[in-house]
């Protein structure tokens, strides 16, 4: 009796040890994850089937690992609010972003201003993938990412405004990549100088850190694009540089064998469209006797703040909100350049929040035609022509807004194609490739991706 006790015991142990080996390598194996994601702000869907990208890196990751025909963004479509939604998984109804910044009116009803540099905390009002992954003792880093003000949650940062005391950044300068002095005027140098030293950044915290996550921000194609229009001579050659900050940080997970453990996802946060018409609602409020005062300096009881294709309207005297929505709403439809005008009970279904919950979110949204967009001037002409120039902010069923999204490396197989997907998907994936779970997210883990990721 007692032997077969004993044997039973040994038995039971053994099993016990042989069902807990998975387990511990499976737990041992996501401490060793790594998931890079690199975003080219600005990096139009259509531009990737243009034959006249020079964009080897990127197509060569496409054909050895997945990429969706297009990613469709969150309202509105700009930079902030889309990049919050790819960490967080939700729309801007609920991380609460809407400009790139918060939005403020001073008191005496003159022109509002966006503060960006407002800490994370006070700006996100939903949990973000690096809070998860920081909260299961993974490790996490930023370079140049936006909303991420002061994150108690990021371990390593090069920020978008870097200071020469900062650990990355005196890394740098004593790898001779940079000088005190050129970050001292950094914020004055070129979007892709910045670009490039904003790499450097990222290749030393994957080199000297290895993070679970790092999220990693390119700028040059957006400004690029604005500047010359999508598709001009001088956004094939930005998108061209892109690429090449892409190879560096390839090569580099390849050279240190960080490649067989790190999955590479390359994503945008919107896309562009051409304008060649201005127009100015805020001049209409002037003409209706909503806004007085020398130029630059009108003051009133209403204001559009321009997000390019759309513009938040806000009636900043609540007294009179009853009074002026519907009022402002007649100046504005049928508007040359205006397609639609929409209600505050309109929004939810654009993914946008309301007052009640937020007090950021307008009381019209205003959606501009294709070729318009909006400004911000109360003086001067309603609508102008202009050169041609690029801008992006449109409804995001826009197809021309649609945005990119490439998965490379670690568990991800070969030429899958994913189709139109949502940037709401990028969150709850990461989340999944690191072994983590994000709860009441909009989007969903990419299977493709995931079920081959673990």
């Amino acid at each position: 009796m007692n032997r077969r006790t004993n044997i039973l015991c040994w038995l039971c142990s053994t099993v016990l040890m042989i069902c807990a080996v998975p387990l511990n390598v499976a737990a041992a194996a996501q401490k060793e994850r790594m998931v890079v994601v690199i975003s080219l702000d600005g990096f139009p869907a259509y531009a990737l089937d243009d034959p006249r990208l020079p964009i080897p890196t990127l197509r060569k990751l496409a054909r050895e690992g997945a990429a969706a025909s297009s990613m469709q963004p969150v309202n509105p479509t700009v930079t902030w609010p889309n990049h919050t939604a790819i960490v967080t998984g939700v729309d801007a109804s609920q991380h609460g972003v809407l400009y790139n910044g918060i939005l403020k009116f001073p008191d005496g009803g003159g022109p509002p201003k966006i503060e960006p540099w407002i800490d994370k905390e006070l700006m996100v009002h939903a949990p973000t993938i690096y809070d998860i992954a920081h909260d299961a003792g993974l490790t996490t880093a930023q370079v140049d990412w936006v909303a991420i003000y002061r994150a108690k949650t990021v371990d390593w940062q090069f920020p978008e405004l870097p200071d020469s005391s900062g650990a990355i950044e005196r890394d740098l300068i004593a790898d001779g990549k940079v000088t005190p002095e050129q970050l001292r005027t950094f914020e004055d140098s070129s979007q892709a100088w910045q670009d490039q030293i904003w790499t450097a950044g990222a290749i030393d915290i994957l080199e000297k850190h290895k993070p679970n996550l790092l999220l990693f921000h390119l700028l040059t194609g957006d400004d690029t694009n604005h500047e010359y229009g999508p598709m001009s001579h001088a956004s094939l050659t930005a998108f061209a540089f892109l690429d090449d900050r892409v190879k560096e940080i390839v090569d580099l997970l390849q050279r240190t064998g960080l490649s067989r453990n790190a999955t590479l996802l390359i994503v945008s946060d919107h896309g562009f469209r051409t304008f060649k018409h201005k127009i100015r609602p805020n001049v209409r409020l002037r003409e209706a006797g909503l806004l007085a005062g020398e130029p630059g300096h009108a003051k009133g009881d209403a204001r559009v703040v321009p997000e390019g294709g759309t513009a938040m309207v806000y009636v900043t005297n609540p007294a009179r909100r009853a009074e002026l929505v519907p009022q402002i709403r007649r100046i504005m439809t049928g508007a040359e350049g205006i397609d639609r005008v929409y209600g505050a009970e309109e929004l939810p279904a654009l993914g946008l929040p309301m007052r009640s919950a937020n007090e950021q979110a307008p009381d019209l949204l205003l959606a501009a035609t294709p070729d318009y967009a909006f400004s911000g001037e109360s003086e001067g002409s309603y609508a102008t022509q202009e050169f041609e120039g690029g801008t992006h902010g449109y409804l995001n069923s826009d197809p021309k807004m649609q945005a990119i999204f490439i998965a490379w490396g670690a568990g991800i197989p070969k030429g899958v194609e994913l189709g139109k997907i949502s940037n709401l998907d990028v969150a709850p994936t990461i989340a999944a490739l690191l072994g983590l779970e994000m709860k009441q997210t909009k989007g969903h883990a990419l299977t493709q991706i995931v079920e081959q990721g673990k």
